[in-house]
């Protein structure tokens, strides 16, 4: 049965399922009398449900492929099967090319799973894939696709017994079950600690060896084998890449899936381990029913789960009555925590499960429970049972304490006199600097300066001071915006700390978390993770011990993988952060930082209208926590302005612009990196408004300091030439923006650009086009557009609106039934996306108008192309954002009156709208030159005004 006959039948075999058997067979008639053979096809369904133990199995029931013993598959033969599952069969195998000897576990996938990308996307995951070196994890050797489209996946060979079949055959107790659990837990952390999900944990992914070794299998397969970058919207009908029965909430509707999908998948299997059975008890054994209690039901506690498998006769009373009692309480508490429905209040990592078993192991209080005083007294009693009766070992026990203590108190005579040191070079530095600018105005780089080279000096015998004290100086760099420097300064206490074996591992995260911030900021993210990746294990071994160096270094790792394109991973470090600093630092400020930083992400995926509401929680929450000049303010207030620029609302981009400027300004000074900025998007604000003068000065004011500071080959300063660009653009200066659009152009092709090449290649089209280069411009907007479905997706709106450009290009061009598929593309995505009245929607229509194509009538055969447009530019909604919509609308019915003849009410036409917008946009731009352009068209120049042609 292939996936489409499938996703036909699913639905109505649940719908058949929910009734009794009268009403099935009335149901059966209606939908025979409508299609034979669809009910026979579930007549059939119906009668193995009652047959077969296993119906339902199979995600497409009687597509098991057959049998290929002795074959080859690429590189490789068929020894055995193994074992069948959903995915499809598994194989022993070896190389049949002589390469290597070697047993290797080989999926033969179902073909549902078949995907000629698969090699593709395999190449790109294999340098993340690789990073796994884990003795519990079996890692994913190759993948392909055979003859016959069969895709097939190779791994290493693991021989063992599923994890929880290996716990019942061997009747392990609960403690030996927990300790295989934790080498699972670790193994899974390894993989988390490298930005990679399983997304598929289960007892059959979990192998236990002759040895008592916990195997993990199929860690990146259900990546790999995720086209789109997301769930199935509806896992019942289409094949999957994750098991249902141990699947989270999330998954189940299509969600995003993070580390916190593993924590649940983890809860089930846990369950499984301590209750003998899975979470949830079923009406029926079929898919829809596995979603709804997953989405719905709330498990019973495991002691609860026992008792009733003893009342049903599956567990003899007395060995459950003994389980129960010792499920009760702690354990209880940790697999009800990790299944909790909701992702936040689930376990915040899978080491903190561990961390909860663990303890339970020790007899210490778990963090699943309420830190009572009388639970964590009767922890403290029975883990001190034995030593509460033995004097001996009692005094022994003090005597190690006041030793400990010793030694404790000679380690902070030593920090105390460091610290001190420091402290007392500060305090000279600044008493030193405050008499300096009484007499000679000292400037804060001077006094900077003069703090490095003091410490060099003064701190020379105290190299781990002197390291400490380069990162505060590199830091306060940072703060004023001067990047090189504070680079010079990090490298210095990275070398300080090369040779220091002892530095603390605070001080050595928040070294690396300060040399990489100051990396991206200079545009160099691939540095900044290779410097920092080799620490992210030491950061997630220390989150409880240093939560506020661990979230810090969290926060500057994501922001280095985010500017270098890999969104999902700078996520999971955000939401990491965040977690620690809200539960454990309860720091708003830090809190409200990494909202900001999610907000990014959805702005980065064109995502406008979540963004906006994310940067507005992290405003109200600041304003209320920290008042109206936190620095932090500037970022969001710049970051709204981008967004209402980019939906049209020119009004609210500048009110936001203007507040961040002020605040950028009083806190920053005018050349601070930030502030250049913020005055660059108010520049862009006015152009977008048709103030060309004041964008000019605005913009030409900021592009100097901005290449100064950051250097030539900056991101900032790519932005900056964009900006430049769309100014000389917006003025008719076709050369001077094509030169600033290829500069721009050059540098994001860099690893930091990445995130904007598809905006500046766009641009860079539109100038071409303006330049009369048909062409350059399709190509470049071609790749513009691939560009950004790899980012985005092919069916993201902000694609629809490049299909929109490729339309109108080719419609300007006369091409007009080129152009209608484009067009109607552009219209379906952008109106999905962003909604019918979004200005880039009805830019969208409005050049399917000029083909006499409009929403409300798709094909008016027998509508003028002229009276099309006039009923067309009458029925468009109305508001700021939408006016130069409305002026296109406009200019295009006239033209139309033109073309039919009617050159008088196309000339009266054309001279209002040119008298208006002479009114609103005094100092012209491409608009304005389209409409002269048309007029010419028209036989009616304005004014005596040349003909020009507009990239639009």
């Amino acid at each position: 049965m292939d996936a489409e006959r499938w996703q036909r039948l699913s639905p109505l075999l649940d719908a058949l399922l929910d009734l009794p058997p009268a009403g099935r067979l009335d149901e059966l008639e209606r939908l025979r009398a409508q299609d034979p053979a669809l009910a026979a096809d579930l007549e059939g369904l119906l009668a193995r449900e009652d047959s077969e133990a296993d119906f339902l199995h199979d995600p497409l029931p009687g597509t098991r492929p057959p049998s290929r013993e002795g074959t080859r598959l690429g590189p490789y033969r068929l020894e055995r099967l193994l074992g069948e599952g959903g995915m499809g069969q598994v194989w022993l195998a070896e190389r049949a090319d002589g390469l290597y000897r070697r047993q290797l576990a080989l999926k033969l996938l179902r073909p549902g799973y078949a995907d000629p990308n698969l090699r593709l996307r395999f190449s790109r995951e294999r340098e993340i894939l690789a990073r796994l070196q884990h003795p519990n994890i079996a890692r994913l050797l190759d993948a392909g696709i055979g003859e016959g489209d069969q895709p097939y996946l190779v791994l290493e060979y693991v021989e063992g017994v599923p994890l929880t079949d290996y716990c019942r055959e061997q009747a392990l107790p609960v403690e030996a079950r927990l300790r295989l659990f934790l080498q699972v837990c670790a193994a899974v952390s390894h993989a988390h600690a490298n930005l990679i999900v399983h997304r598929d944990l289960k007892p059959s992914n979990m192998l236990v060896t002759a040895e008592r070794e916990v195997q993990l299998l199929d860690f990146g397969i259900a990546k790999l084998l995720d086209r789109d970058g997301s769930e199935a919207a509806h896992v019942r009908t289409e094949v999957r890449a994750f098991t249902l029965h141990y699947a989270a909430p999330e998954q189940v509707r299509g969600e995003p899936v993070s580390t916190l999908t593993d924590v649940y998948s983890l809860g089930v299997v846990l369950y499984e381990l301590l209750a003998g059975d899975k979470p949830y008890r079923l009406r029926r054994q079929s898919d829809a029913e596995w979603e709804r209690a997953i989405l719905e039901v709330s498990p019973p506690r495991p002691s609860v789960t026992v008792q009733r498998l003893a009342e049903a006769g599956q567990v003899e009373r007395a060995q459950a009555r003994k389980l129960a009692r010792r499920l009760r309480g702690d354990l209880d508490n940790i697999a009800l925590k990790a299944l909790n429905k909701v992702p936040a209040r689930r376990y915040g990592s899978v080491e903190a499960l561990a961390r909860d078993i663990g303890r339970h192991l020790e007899g210490r209080p778990v963090e699943a429970r309420p830190p009572r005083i009388g639970y964590q007294l009767q922890k403290y009693l029975q883990r001190h049972r034995w030593g509460v009766g033995l004097g001996s070992l009692a005094m022994l026990a003090l005597l190690s304490a006041l030793g400990l203590a010793l030694w404790h108190a000679h380690e902070a005579r030593h920090e105390a006199a460091r610290a001190q040191a420091l402290q007392r070079f500060v305090l000279g530095l600044f008493d030193h600097a405050g008499g300096a600018q009484r007499s000679q105005g000292m400037a804060m780089r001077e006094l900077l300066s003069a703090g490095a080279k003091r410490g060099e000096s003064e701190l020379e015998q105290q190299p781990r001071a002197r390291a400490e004290l380069l990162g505060v100086i590199a830091r306060l760099y940072i703060g004023i915006g001067d990047y090189r420097e504070a680079l010079a300064l990090s490298e210095r206490q990275q070398a300080l700390l090369g040779g220091d074996d002892g530095a603390p591992d605070g001080l050595r995260l928040d070294a690396a978390g300060q040399h990489g911030r100051v990396l991206r900021l200079l545009s160099r993210s691939q540095e900044c993770v290779g410097r920092m990746q080799p620490l992210a294990d030491d950061a997630q071994r220390l989150q409880a011990e240093l939560p506020q160096q661990v979230a810090d270094f969290y926060i500057q790792y994501g922001r280095c993988r985010r500017m270098l394109g890999e969104p999902m991973a700078a996520q999971q470090l955000y939401e990491r952060a965040i977690a620690i600093r809200r539960d454990v630092l309860r720091d708003d400020a830090g809190v409200a930082e990494g909202m900001i930083d999610l907000a990014a992400l959805e702005s980065d995926a064109a995502r406008t209208g979540a963004a906006i509401e994310q940067f507005l929680a992290a405003q109200r929450q600041l304003r209320a926590r920290l008042g109206d000049r936190h620095p932090l303010l500037v970022d969001i207030q710049r970051s709204l302005g981008v967004l209402y620029l980019d939906r049209g609302q020119v009004t609210e981009a500048e009110a936001a612009l203007r507040a961040g400027l002020a605040l950028a300004l009083e806190l920053h000074g005018p050349n601070h990196p930030s502030t250049l900025a913020v005055r660059r998007q108010l520049g862009l604000a006015y152009l977008q408004q048709g103030r060309l003068a004041e964008a000019e000065q605005t913009l030409r004011a900021q592009h100097g300091p901005t290449e100064s500071t950051l250097g030539p080959q900056h991101r900032e300063t790519a932005l900056s030439l964009d900006a430049l660009g769309r100014l000389a653009l917006e003025r008719g200066d076709t050369e001077a923006a094509l030169s600033a659009f290829q500069r721009a152009v050059a540098i994001w092709r860099q690893p930091d650009g990445r995130h904007l090449l598809d905006y500046g290649l766009a641009d860079l089209a539109a100038a071409f086009e303006a330049g009369g280069d048909g062409a350059a411009a399709r190509a470049t907007l071609e790749e513009a557009r691939q560009v950004r479905a790899a980012r985005l997706g092919a069916s993201h709106p902000a694609v629809g609106d490049l299909d929109r450009r490729m339309g109108q290009l080719l419609l300007d061009a006369g091409e007009a039934a080129a152009a209608q598929p484009w067009l109607e593309r552009g219209a379906q995505l952008t109106q999905v996306g962003y909604g019918a009245d979004d200005p880039r929607t009805l830019l969208a229509w409005l050049a399917l108008a000029r083909l006499r194509i409009t929403p409300d009538a798709p094909d008016v055969a027998d509508e003028g192309p002229a009276a099309h447009l006039h009923r067309f530019a009458a029925g468009l909604p109305t508001g700021p954002a939408l006016a130069p919509v409305h002026w296109q609308a406009r200019a295009y019915a006239a033209q139309a009156d033109c073309q039919d003849g009617q050159v008088a009410d196309g000339r009266r036409q054309l001279q209002a709208l040119d008298a208006e917008l002479r009114s609103a946009r005094p100092e012209g731009g491409s608009l304005s030159r389209e409409v002269a352009r048309l007029a010419a068209a028209c036989h009616a120049p304005l004014n005596g005004g040349p003909q020009a042609t507009v990239a639009r």
